[in-house]
């Protein structure tokens, strides 16, 4: 009921949010191209080249792979042992990064926020009175904006902290580091896009 589980049947071990349910699970397949450029469009906004990062780790080889609409970053060699699990008995495995609309977009979901923080380009910081706003789901005014990445352009991809430096969640900027500067207090700085919030407020829908 907290939103974590087994990666598998045997019982390994998940970290809180990375591993999810998913009824009759079929074998997961690799993206196809197109699908592959939208996951990819959308990570390049908030981590730029640092997306190669992902995929050319120290610690194993590590690949996207797609089952019911939902996009997966999973270890090869956990996911090949998988293979070896019954479909029934499989309950999941690898990290959640975002889920494909009927139309095609993908969404990136705050099941990705550790690696999506990891790597990110551009960063904003949420005044202390601003954050529970944040992860009830409401964009960033000028009012709660303690600090914005230099360089920060319009509409680019920034990942959301508290003062102390803890991810909260994802947005787009609505405005540019220069313009945040010479902006109205309840000017909209950040559009929201994610927060750990909904790992309360959204849990039905994390698997």
């Amino acid at each position: 009921g907290d939103g974590s589980c087994c990666a598998v049947s045997s019982g390994i071990n998940a970290e809180y949010g990375h591993y999810y349910i998913t009824n009759n699970l079929s074998i997961m397949r690799p993206l196809t191209e197109e699908e592959a450029k939208a996951l990819f469009e959308k990570l390049a906004k908030y981590i730029g080249e640092n997306m190669k990062l992902l995929l050319e780790r120290n610690d194993g080889n590590y690949v996207f792979r797609y089952h019911k609409d939902k996009v997966y970053y999973v270890n090869e060699m956990i996911m090949k042992k998988a293979t070896n699990i019954g479909r029934k008995e499989l309950i999941s495995l690898g990290t959640m990064f975002g889920k494909f609309s009927k139309g095609g977009k993908f969404k990136l979901h705050i099941t990705a926020l550790d690696f999506v923080s990891s790597y990110a380009k551009q960063k904003v910081w949420l005044k202390p009175g601003a954050e529970q706003q944040f992860l009830y789901g409401n964009n960033v005014t000028k009012a709660g904006l303690g600090r914005i990445s230099a360089g920060t352009e319009k509409y680019d991809g920034v990942v959301v902290y508290n003062m102390s430096d803890l991810p909260l969640g994802f947005g787009v900027a609505a405005k540019s580091t220069v313009d945040c500067k010479n902006t109205e207090p309840n000017t909209i700085v950040v559009f929201h896009q994610a927060d750990v919030g909904e790992y309360v407020r959204a849990e039905a829908t994390m698997s």
